[in-house]
């Protein structure tokens, strides 16, 4: 099943982050709680094969990730792409959780 690349501007990927981000505040407030903080993670070189199952699940943790994106808002680390990632795992997180 060979599908077209999925094309998104950064205006628009802001854009949606800031009306995420408004709803979450108009529902939880000016702060998150993160509920759980372990999870199954799916490696990348296994998360878009979906002609087979993933063999290799390894277990995230929601502190390590959040941890991450804290260092860069400090400047402790130089901007990564990876960064995407682990703030990806927070964002799944509160995604879930506030209705």
């Amino acid at each position: 099943m060979a599908t077209e690349p999925v094309q998104i501007t950064i205006d628009q990927l802001r854009r949606a982050f800031d009306m995420a981000l408004r709803h979450i505040e108009s529902s939880a407030g000016p702060m998150v709680t993160l509920k759980e903080d372990l999870f199954w993670s799916v490696p990348a070189d296994e998360l878009y094969r979906i002609d087979a199952e993933p063999q290799d699940l390894t277990i995230g943790q929601l502190s390590e990730s959040w941890q991450h994106v804290e260092d860069l808002l400090a400047r402790q680390d130089p901007a990564v792409g990876h960064h995407l990632v682990w703030l990806a795992d927070v964002i799944r997180a509160i995604g879930q959780d506030v209705p």
